[in-house]
């Protein structure tokens, strides 16, 4: 048997941290790391295993011998195993080796390791996450692009699909640091929002069934490139959010489940511990060593990779005890109601704990239901998000441009509905990838009419969402009108944006997120009530709406209206706040995006003619289908 020599990283304060689910950085303790102890080079290897008989490390370096190295298991009730290896380094794959009480022998991933295998094989890599980082500038200034009052428009990718080689293979990190920064920046999206880049073993899961949750996946290089990429971003201004799936983690063999022979990651009644719906397994977040080991997972991404703000994946179904089961398939809580009290404290305490640490980032729930309070603080009973993703919105919104226009005269509330409960959280205005799979279509077919039609419609339906108040989030190749639905294994067809039609929906959104960033009415106040006016919600006969939306002082606002049918309206009236002339600063029907560059005045002056309640009012020519947004 080799010489595994006694050594540990863990004080008893950092087990009395873990055994209380308040541990954030973990990753600083277990795993696998490289150091120098009693003058030899090896690693210090550290699991959490409370449940197994015995713990050893296997690997290329001993050949997959299931006995040659055992750790020891530590005095305490922490249920960790740890010890000194010499001359293991950096670079060297390895497994952990257990013994279940039951007498079941399995071979797992680190749940902390930093690298993994390329997929199919499934090892972890002795590691370093080390990097000297050349974002300092942002990194002292990024409270400013984070904040709620700035704008935040993201651009979501999936690394697996957004762009391939010539012979069909997966961009590395690097290629994305030369290609994708470049395209986010001349788009003029303020943040890229990346599905999740931790280890997966499948690729059509789109990474949301995770094994390495430590891990950025080796499918695209190792973590340091993936830490040039994100600082590639932050050195041209742009924020980098992941998403990241607390919700549950696939029963890969090698990966959390039954990690020492028993549930210790996820709840052990698969009432509360197995997902019908995905197939997988629970976190159980009552545990409160599993509730270290999140929020360690949490903190690691926002401080090793320098990370912006996180997108927590399926809250919905963290929250309801009863999501996706039938009776009796559910365990009620202590107060009989359907609400699960383990997660919601979790989640407050992931909030408080990430905020607290990391102030100027931000976390994004992606929460599908009313649930009370997830952008409320959680002092006042919330559970403390920063944003939630507006799924009423985009559902309406869809359904809604889904219509033949002859008929949208009758729905005109789809449109507006929105707008009764906009400001009862901090909401971001998602068309993202669930948007374009499982035979829904890509956006531009959604659209109905002929072809310049559906074209019209999609600039339409994007004028929308950034006059909408709120944050923005739009699937890549939305911006270019990508034809076919989204498919995880081929790239985009790039080829598209050398045709006008496919050109002029980028530049419509190249110039509304440059339009964002530039107005103060479209982004100091919205989320606030403040920030917007109804003009004319209920033009049935014209299918017409048009608001404002203000700014900090009047000469902030602007007037947005929306023509949303293929016939023109001449001498169009709207009531105006500010007498004088009134420019019009975005016209989608114009010729450089697609339209019809419908005759309309580029200035209109003011009449003393009172409309819509305000004293004055100006007339203007609507073009087909199109948005026009005017200031003072």
């Amino acid at each position: 048997m080799a010489i595994v020599k006694p050594y540990s990283k863990l004080s008893d304060f950092d087990i009395a941290l873990f055994l209380n689910g308040k541990h954030t950085r973990l990753y600083e303790k277990l795993g696998a790391f490289e150091i120098v102890h009693e003058g030899e080079i090896g690693t210090f290897f550290a699991v959490w295993a409370p449940n197994a008989e015995a713990v050893h490390v296997i690997g290329n370096f001993n050949f997959w011998d299931k006995f040659s190295h055992p750790l020891m298991k530590r005095w305490d009730a922490s249920g960790i195993w740890e010890g000194f290896i010499p001359g293991i380094c950096n670079g060297e794959t390895y497994k952990y080796g257990i013994q279940a009480k039951s007498g079941e022998y399995l071979e797992k991933l680190d749940p902390m390791g930093l690298f993994c295998e390329i997929p199919p094989k499934t090892a972890s890599i002795v590691w370093s996450t080390y990097k000297e980082w050349n974002d300092a500038p942002w990194m002292e200034n990024r409270k400013a692009k984070n904040a709620l009052d700035a704008p935040m428009s993201v651009y979501e990718v999936h690394l697996g699909s957004w762009q391939k080689t010539l012979d069909d293979q997966y961009l590395t990190y690097d290629d994305f640091a030369d290609k994708l920064v470049s395209y986010v920046k001349e788009m003029n999206f303020t943040h890229v929002e990346f599905m999740p880049v931790m280890e997966h073993p499948y690729a059509p899961s789109w990474g949301y069934q995770i094994t390495g949750y430590f891990a950025p996946s080796s499918r695209f290089g190792d973590p340091q490139g993936f830490m040039r990429l994100v600082e590639r971003f932050h050195q041209e201004g742009i924020g980098v959010i992941l998403d990241w799936v607390p919700s549950h983690f696939p029963g890969d063999a090698h990966g959390l489940k039954d990690f020492d022979g028993t549930p210790i990651y996820e709840h052990p009644d698969p009432r509360k511990g197995y997902h019908p719906d995905w197939k997988s397994y629970i976190f159980d977040y009552g545990r409160t060593e599993v509730r270290s080991f999140l929020l360690s997972n949490a903190a690691f991404w926002l401080e090793r990779y320098h990370i912006d703000g996180l997108r927590v994946d399926a809250v919905a179904s963290m929250l309801y005890l009863d999501y996706s089961r039938n009776d009796g398939e559910w365990i009620p809580n202590e107060f009989g109601g359907n609400h699960n009290l383990d997660t919601i404290s979790f989640l407050q305490d992931l909030n408080v704990h990430m905020y607290g640490e990391f102030p100027d980032i931000q976390i994004i729930a992606e929460e599908s239901t009313s649930f009370n309070g997830v952008t409320k603080p959680v002092f006042m009973g919330g559970l403390g998000f920063g944003q939630k993703w507006m799924m009423g919105w985009m559902n309406d919104t869809l359904r809604f441009f889904q219509k033949d226009p002859i008929h949208r005269q009758h729905h005109l509330n789809e449109l507006t509905f929105s707008l009764i409960y906009a400001f009862t959280e901090n909401f971001c205005l998602p068309l993202s990838h669930d948007e374009v799979v499982y035979g829904k279509q890509s956006l531009l077919n959604k659209m109905p009419g002929d072809e310049w039609q559906q074209f019209a419609n999609l600039r339409l339906l994007f004028a929308e969402q950034f006059t909408h108040p709120g944050t923005k989030l739009l699937f890549q190749g939305g911006e270019f009108a990508q034809r076919e639905e989204w498919n995880h294994s081929v790239s985009l067809d790039w080829h598209l944006t050398a045709y006008a039609p496919h050109k002029g929906i980028q530049e419509t959104v190249k110039a509304l997120n440059q339009l964002y960033k530039e107005e103060p009415a479209l982004y100091k106040k919205q989320f606030s009530h403040e920030t917007f006016e109804w003009l004319e919600s209920n033009d049935q006969g014209n299918s017409v709406i048009s608001f404002l939306r203000k700014g900090e002082s009047n000469k902030e606002q602007l007037i947005v209206i929306l023509n949303l049918t293929p016939a023109p309206r001449e001498d169009y009236r709207i009531g105006v706040p500010l007498p004088g002339v009134w420019k019009v600063l975005f016209n989608s029907d114009k010729g450089e995006f697609g339209g019809s560059d419908y005759p309309t005045k580029g200035a209109v002056m003011t009449e003393e003619y009172a409309w819509h309640g305000k004293a004055f009012s100006i007339s203007i020519n609507l073009p087909p289908l199109s948005c026009l947004i005017l200031k003072a």
